[in-house]
């Protein structure tokens, strides 16, 4: 018999867990479902911390917290966040300009444009430099709802 705890038990209700825990999230940023009921849940206990690991997003919930935030909107409601809030930065599973500029330089041509839109502005800004710069192609950071219409080729 395996000491393993079944799918069930591990999807328990948070409400049926233990008070002193550990619970891993890979829902990014604090905006995944199962994340925020936890965070529901613990927020409001100062006796409890919450480590957020790698890169916090503007306008998540993460970045709220790691911002001294008093207050987070989850389920419909206002929840207070009396836990300790921490963080360990540098740890990632995105690519870093480095990575993009080590990938991009592998196209054996260029594309026509290329287009970033994953990331924060000053982020954005200084990979669209870059590849201006070091491979010479034509960048562009679409504003929100801004269309294109692509040549068929």
């Amino acid at each position: 018999m395996s000491s393993q705890p079944t799918a069930s038990a591990r999807r328990a209700p948070v409400e049926a867990l233990p008070s002193a825990q550990l619970a891993s999230s890979a829902s990014g940023m604090a905006m995944g479902v199962r994340v925020i009921h936890h965070l529901a849940q613990r927020l409001p206990d100062s006796r409890n911390t919450v480590l957020l690991v790698g890169f916090q997003a503007q306008g998540t919930r993460g970045r709220a917290l790691l911002g001294g935030a008093k207050e987070l909107k989850m389920h419909g409601q206002m929840i207070p966040v009396r836990s300790e809030i921490a963080s360990v930065s540098g740890l990632s599973a995105h690519g870093d300009q480095s990575d993009l500029m080590r990938w991009l330089s592998t196209f054996p041509s260029p594309p026509q444009s290329t287009f970033l839109l994953h990331g924060e502005d000053e982020g954005l800004e200084g990979l669209q430099t870059q590849i201006k710069e070091r491979l010479g192609w034509t960048t562009h950071i679409p504003e929100y709802l801004e269309t294109f219409k692509f040549p068929q080729r």
